[in-house]
């Protein structure tokens, strides 16, 4: 029996509580895909541990295994074990050997490209964790694995062969002096094989590396459970997504076996649980037609779409919801429930059932909107275009509901979905009758114990 956690937005949805609410039936967590560019914030007796490389399931001491479709910052993998050791917890942590390697000088080089393309209002957003040049480089074939870590020979000839090719990336493409940057050892051979390969050693030693594809099919094969988590949302992925404003890999549910090795039966057996926020926020540039208010400075290379009459009630909703970035710390864009979108999220991965988080941010409002529909050049759309500029043209057509009441959430969670507000659950129905899924949990606060659980996926 599996599991599929994917993000039905833009990321941010809460998928990091949604693992750890199902996760005490799974065995194994594992990542499929991104680095730690991903926030997944889980709180657990009354503790909150933010990550972004390690699978949320360590917080429940389950296995977790990043797999070859992920990229491996090991400097962070190890501060986030680390920082969870010092927490009393015993993170079980195995890593792909097909995994890339984010090495120092993917770091630099994202800032550098993000900066120029900055000047042409170009820019993405990236959170400078050098996660788009990694991707680069593995489609390049260039890349180097973790894999490549455990045999010094093979190691150096990588680097070898990479670091003249960014070196000159940096000097002649870009006009910089290599000395004179903040890190000039990631341009140095000598100095990254010193610390890769010791990094390819205590892999080794704490026997953390793993050919994900057998690792995986094994436990399954000795009856266990496995819980697949994505990073980021269906809206980022960069076939699926509103590109360029997208992530370097595939978020959706597909995105699950070919980031594990695993075949896509596997996937499509069990269930692929659709992760909403009650409304939409992003970080980062890109089209938004629910949008309410923009970020001053956010979304450089794109004119946010919200309206100043409703920039207070997007503070409103930032505030109460803490729509800030679990990496970056950067103010969130907010906007109303966008449910082309999320046809569109439905139809490319094929939600079994729907987590809804956040309704408790909406409590206490007059009323609540859905962007129902696009007006797109006078024809309406259901779904999003497969254009991110025609998407940008896109207008909203607005259905209102009925706000509901601010309420004991902790009541409400112990009582059961009965216990929801009217309102709120009339909110909760039409969004599951147009995706053509059940609701399985509805969050209605940031810890375990706040989140009404309607159906469990492993019963």
């Amino acid at each position: 029996m599996t599991v599929t956690i994917v993000g039905s937005q833009l990321g941010d949805e809460g998928k990091g509580g949604v693992v750890d609410l199902y996760g005490d039936a799974a065995d194994v967590v594992a990542r499929y895909q991104g680095g730690d560019n991903a926030g997944h914030t889980v709180v657990h007796d009354g503790e909150k541990y933010k990550l972004s490389l390690v699978p949320s399931g360590a917080v429940r001491g389950k296995i977790g295994v990043l797999g070859n479709g992920c990229v491996i910052n090991p400097r962070t993998l190890f501060d986030e074990i680390s920082t969870l050791e010092e927490k009393g917890l015993s993170p079980d942590v195995r890593v792909a050997e097909r995994a890339h390697v984010i090495l120092p000088f993917h770091r630099v080089l994202d800032g550098i490209e993000e900066d120029v393309k900055s000047e042409d209002d170009q820019e993405v957003g990236t959170t400078g964790r050098g996660i788009g040049p990694t991707y680069e480089d593995k489609a390049g074939r260039r890349g180097v694995r973790v894999g490549d870590l455990l045999d010094p020979e093979v190691l150096r000839e990588r680097l070898e062969y990479v670091v003249p090719q960014k070196r000159a990336l940096i000097e002649d493409v870009y006009g910089a002096d290599v000395s004179d940057l903040e890190d000039p050892d990631a341009f140095d051979v000598d100095a990254l094989f010193e610390e890769f390969s010791e990094i390819g050693e205590r892999l080794a030693d704490q026997n953390m590396t793993v050919n994900a594809s057998a690792f995986l099919t094994d436990a399954m094969e000795r009856g266990e459970t496995v819980m697949f988590e994505g990073a980021q949302g269906t809206i980022i992925d960069i076939d699926h997504g509103n590109y360029p404003y997208v992530t370097s890999s595939n978020p959706t549910a597909g995105g699950a076996a070919v980031g594990t090795g695993l075949s896509p039966n596997v996937i499509a057996d069990g269930e692929i649980i659709g992760i909403v926020k009650a409304y939409l926020t992003r970080v980062g540039s890109g089209p938004l037609p629910t949008e309410l208010g923009g970020v001053e400075g956010d979304t450089p290379g794109y004119d946010t779409q919200g309206d100043g009459e409703n920039e207070e009630l997007a503070t409103y909703i930032r505030e109460e919801g803490g729509e800030y970035g679990t990496v970056t710390g950067r103010p969130r864009r907010v906007g109303w429930l966008d449910m082309p979108m999320l046809r569109h999220s439905a139809r490319v991965n094929g939600f079994t059932g729907l987590a809804v988080n956040h309704i408790d941010v909406l409590a206490g409002l007059d009323e609540v909107k859905v962007g129902h529909s696009y007006d797109l050049d006078g024809d309406e759309l259901l779904a999003m275009p497969p254009t991110t500029e025609e998407w940008g043209r896109c207008e909203a057509n607005l259905r209102t509901f009925d706000g509901w009441d601010e309420v004991d959430w902790a009541a409400v969670a112990a009582e059961g979905y009965d216990a929801i507000p009217e309102n709120a659950r009339t909110y909760l129905e039409y969004l599951s009758d147009e995706l053509e899924a059940p609701i399985y949990a509805v969050g209605v606060g940031p810890g375990r114990e706040e989140t009404v659980v309607v159906e469990n996926p492993y019963e």
